[in-house]
């Protein structure tokens, strides 16, 4: 392994989109959670939704904050370290960027402020609509963002142009590219779990600390409600996104799967240990034939193992390999924590099963492990190309000296470990104070007929 410009640019920035991305992952299913939380304040007038809405807002804005910081951080490396990729794409991928920006940054922008800010000075009509449009901002940011990678998946309505860069023939089918429906309903999922899992997780230590006790039992029900149902149609949109880059991306699927050999019914191989040197498996336990069928495949239909292509065209193996294990793993447990909480919930055992409470306070990072993980089995699965079949990841860095890369490295890793550190430490913190449950309705925003100072009747 050498360390040149390229692996150090590599590294640089799966160490800014590791840290980038589970601040949205987060904040895509917070938006929502609020604007739930919010619409049941106003429908209900229930003060205890109104106190969940307050106590985690606070915590969005910060996620929030700190994700627009760290995605700034990172598209700049387009142009230090990457500015051959962005000279050959940049007139299909900026567009897509651009509309991001005109889109959902601009939606965000114009209504963020009145979210955060204008609870006591904004009606409760306009509040909730300005929760709502940031809500959708973060859905709209997510589209383009994934229509643009999906396009360095698998890439179509583009040519060469006589300059050696690449153009758009057919917008629409830049964006609408096969592998952005399933990765753009996988991603919005995931947030939502993400979300479901640090709620879940907040409210079960609430629950066993005996605090905030009407708002943790009502977040709770809300959080396991989101991973009971919402966990089989992720796994569901998985699958299609597996089907779906077996179709166009055969050397990720034989590498995620673990197979070497091209052969009729390819089997599921639960764990092992690839080496790439020997070509096989090592410590393998697999179930026969399991592969072809998950993988949509007939039973004398021949699934390509990665002996059919050249050792340069594969993805890193074990990388791979582990990081859909591990994700897939970490979505097993937010499926046997749903069904495990919705038997609870019909048992009326939720609220004093101090197990299940445990299992959710240890769970509550499951979402961003299954995040980072699925991130890594897309992007390393995707190399050598940095864009799929057409441009090599080696022909795509800038012309800089490696030590240039190493220095910026080396500072990001010293100030990401400093100011994200406290960002995430101040934010536990919050969740460990858990949300008030006597703060009286502001009159400026209280909904018709709400009295101040209602008892709190907790939802079902």
């Amino acid at each position: 392994m050498e360390w040149d410009a390229l692996l150090l640019s590599r590294l640089q920035f799966a160490f800014t989109i590791g840290f980038h991305i589970i601040f949205p992952a987060f904040t895509i299913g917070l938006a929502s959670f609020l604007a739930v939380l919010e619409g049941l304040w106003l429908f209900t007038k229930k003060a205890v939704f109104k106190n969940l809405y307050l106590f985690w807002v606070k915590i969005f804005a910060l996620s929030f904050g700190m994700g627009v910081v760290s995605g700034v951080v990172m598209s700049y490396q387009f142009g230090t370290n990457w500015s051959v990729f962005s000279a050959i794409t940049g007139s299909v991928i900026g567009p897509l960027l651009a509309y991001e920006v005109l889109t959902a940054f601009f939606l965000e922008a114009s209504f963020l402020g009145i979210m955060l800010f204008g609870w006591k000075r904004a009606g409760p009509s306009l509040h909730f609509f300005s929760t709502c449009m940031v809500a959708i901002g973060t859905l709209f940011s997510a589209f383009w963002i994934l229509s643009a990678n999906s396009w360095m998946q698998m890439p179509q309505g583009w040519t060469w142009a006589e300059d050696g860069t690449m153009i758009a023939t057919n917008f629409m089918d830049v964006i609408f590219n096969p592998s952005l429906p399933s990765r753009f309903a996988h991603m919005v999922l995931a947030a939502f779990l993400t979300t479901a899992m640090v709620v879940a997780g907040a409210s079960a230590f609430s629950l066993l600390k005996n605090k905030a006790l009407p708002e943790s039992r009502v977040a709770l029900r809300m959080a396991v409600l989101m991973m009971a149902l919402v966990t089989p149609v992720q796994i569901m949109a998985g699958h299609e996104s597996g089907i779906v880059a077996g179709e166009h991306q055969p050397a990720k699927v034989a590498a995620l799967e673990g197979w070497w050999t091209t052969q009729a019914q390819q089997p599921t191989v639960l764990i092992g240990w690839p080496d790439e040197s020997a070509e096989t498996n090592h410590f393998e336990v697999a179930v026969p034939g399991l592969g072809s069928a998950v993988n949509n495949a007939g039973p004398d239909e021949v699934l390509p193992g990665l002996d059919q292509f050249e050792e340069a065209d594969r993805p890193p193996v074990w990388i791979v390999f582990w990081s859909f294990r591990v994700m897939v793993g970490m979505g097993l447990v937010m499926l046997t924590l749903g069904i495990w909480g919705a038997a609870a919930w019909a048992l009326k055992r939720i609220d004093a099963d101090r197990w299940y409470h445990r299992a959710l306070v240890l769970a509550a990072p499951s979402g961003f492990v299954a995040v980072l993980t699925g991130w890594i089995t897309a992007e390393v699965g995707r190399q050598p190309y940095v864009v799929y079949g057409v441009l090599r990841t080696a022909d795509a860095v800038s012309p800089v000296p490696a030590g240039s890369v190493a220095t910026s490295l080396l500072f990001f890793i010293v100030v990401y470990s400093i100011v994200f550190s406290a960002g995430a430490l101040y934010i536990l913190r919050l969740v460990a104070k858990g949300p008030e449950s006597d703060e009286p309705v502001p009159e400026s925003n209280q909904p018709p007929g709400t009295p101040l100072g209602a008892a709190i009747e907790e939802a079902p």
